[in-house]
């Protein structure tokens, strides 16, 4: 049996542990990622948000990512029916910061990151499995690998890092999951060959086709003329639709009056796959000699696209981190990490829940438009949940229930008038 001793083992290859092992490397420990996938892989999560672009420029991936001509995210559009259109602009938004990112087939996009981390000399092992992991009293660990090819092997560390995603590997061997508040919902998705994709930016433009308060559509489109379509609803919903996955998506399809036409008839390029109860939580974000960082630690909703920002976010302040403590500083994990990454995820979890109450939707399709919120809810959709100068960050738990109840009642003035 092979064994090693690193610095840092990171769990998962995907943009939170690329984001935590480009930041390692450059800081010059030993580290050691292993993913239990072969890459490239199909996984979803394919819309951006600016706020990760921070992210990966500070730990100098950016450029490989450039390089690869991904479709350019500048903003976001929900649709309902035809008429109803409300859309949201990165660069007219409250605060500082990136006002564009990028929408991604994610096999692509990761094993670019990966690539470009090996050209680096990080060690990466593909196709290797996390069987089991021992902690002593003092935070190191020895971990058991199990290939897929068959043999083991273990690893020694000081610190774990699990970006392990929906593999949710420390999660399950430590008995960390708990039930996430966010509402249960499901969804089913696939890709097409976009032939029938219009000009310009309307060919381009991610789209959240609102059919009602549970149920909505995304339309992702990529550079390389595919596009992302999946629905969003509750799990007792999307199972009344009878036949195969295929069957489902395609009688649902007719649902949307905006895209129907655009999609009708088009070839499936795999049988759509379906996610039910997608939201996920954990008892606690850190612990001694691991951190838990992206959809191994917390993922809400696909509604907003939130999940690479809260991945790479967890992952490049872990790494930071956990530098600072194998270098022999104390480190507040309470204080620093989990406070810290809660605060973001707490304002994103009220924008979501409110989602599904449809105050949000409300206000979207208001009728009389109020720039200043406009620009304050944008940046919170942007990513930017951690700038308390956002009243709408800051005051998250409050505001959108406010703005929606006067919404409301000018909607019902202008009703009975």
């Amino acid at each position: 049996m092979k064994n090693e001793i690193v610095d840092v083992l990171i769990i998962g290859a995907g943009p939170s542990g690329s984001v935590a092992a480009a930041y390692l490397f450059k800081q010059g420990f030993k580290i050691k990622v292993v993913e239990k996938n072969r890459f490239p892989r199909f996984v979803i999560g394919e819309s951006l948000i600016p706020r990760c672009m921070d992210n990966f420029d500070a730990v100098g991936l950016l450029p490989c990512l450039e390089a690869k001509n991904f479709e350019v995210k500048k903003g976001a559009r929900f649709v309902t029916g035809k008429e109803g259109v409300c859309e949201f602009d990165f660069g007219e938004k409250h605060g500082e910061g990136w006002d564009w990112t990028w929408q991604v087939p994610r096999a692509d996009f990761d094993i670019t990151l990966t690539d470009e981390l090996q050209e680096w000399g990080v060690d990466i092992a593909f196709e290797q499995e996390v069987v089991a992991v021992d902690f002593a009293e003092d935070g190191s660990s020895t971990t058991t690998i199990k290939g897929v090819a068959g043999g083991q092997s273990t690893i020694r560390a000081k610190y774990i890092i699990d970006s392990s995603g929906w593999g949710r590997v420390l999660p399950r061997l430590l008995a960390l999951d708990k039930a996430s508040d966010i509402p249960i919902h499901a969804t089913i998705f696939t890709h097409v060959t976009d032939v029938n994709r219009p000009e310009g930016k309307e060919g381009t433009m991610i789209t959240f086709d609102v059919i009602d308060t549970d149920t909505w559509l995304w339309v992702i489109p990529f550079s390389n003329g595919d596009c992302s379509i999946g629905y969003v609803g509750t799990i007792e919903y999307l199972d009344s639709f009878a036949g195969t996955p295929t069957e489902k998506l395609r009688e649902m399809m007719k649902l949307s009056e905006y895209y129907h036409e655009r999609f009708e008839g088009l070839e499936y390029k795999f049988e759509p796959r379906q996610i039910k109860n997608f939201s996920a939580s954990v008892k606690q974000l850190y612990g001694k000699g691991f951190a838990l960082t992206g959809n191994s630690a917390e993922f809400l909703d696909p509604v907003f696209s939130s999940g690479v920002t809260f991945a790479t976010e967890s992952a490049h302040l872990s790494a930071q981190l956990i530098a600072r403590e194998l270098t022999g500083e104390t480190v507040n994990w309470e204080k620093e990490y989990k406070e810290y990454i809660m605060y973001g995820v707490n304002v994103f979890s009220t924008y979501v829940k409110e989602w599904y109450t449809g105050n949000l939707q409300k206000i979207f399709f208001h009728s009389k438009v109020n720039e200043s919120i406009k620009k304050q809810i944008c940046a919170v959709l942007a990513g930017y949940v951690w700038d308390k100068t956002n009243p709408f960050v800051k005051n998250h738990d409050r505001l959108v229930k406010t703005v929606a109840h006067i919404a409301t009642m000018e909607m019902e003035r202008t009703t009975n008038a």
